[in-house]
């Protein structure tokens, strides 16, 4: 679910952290897939067994796995600018990754609105700090600031 920000309203959103998105599997044929698609086959990802002797005890996802499922959360929570026709991944700015993700762990992300800047006539910057919490955890997998281009 999106959250539509009125254009003369978006000041007021500075600052607001938007309803944190659903729960989300992050399972072994998941690990394996990213594995294979980014040549990333490090044994604690992919190899269960050698992964449990280290203090990890399991396979762990890799933290740009966890990175890239901000664009799926963001279905979920995104805000847009009332208006808005298309929007574009634009960058980060910072990326932590705090805890790692073990195998069959859930997450889930919040986000806070940080900023929304007018770069030029009909585009906006809109910057949110996204949070990946991980299920029974106290740590965050990651926090990231996002930076999202909006065109209205």
């Amino acid at each position: 679910m999106s959250t539509v920000i009125p254009k003369d309203k978006l000041a007021d959103f500075i600052g607001v952290e938007l309803e944190p998105t659903e729960w989300f599997k992050i399972d072994q044929a998941r690990i394996h897939a990213f594995a294979d698609c980014t040549l990333d086959h490090q044994f604690i990802h992919v190899d269960p067994r050698a992964a449990s002797q280290t203090p990890l005890g399991s396979t762990v996802a890799h933290g740009f796995l966890s990175l890239s499922l901000l664009s799926h959360f963001a279905e979920q929570m995104g805000v847009s600018i009332e208006g808005t026709h298309m929007a574009m991944n634009y960058g980060l700015d910072r990326v932590r990754f705090i805890s790692p993700v073990k195998v069959n762990s859930r997450v889930r992300v919040v986000a806070t609105v940080l900023d929304i800047l007018e770069k030029s006539s009909g585009q906006y910057l809109v910057t949110l700090q996204m949070t990946m919490e991980i299920e029974g955890e106290s740590k965050p997998a990651l926090i990231a600031e996002w930076l999202i281009m909006q065109f209205v």
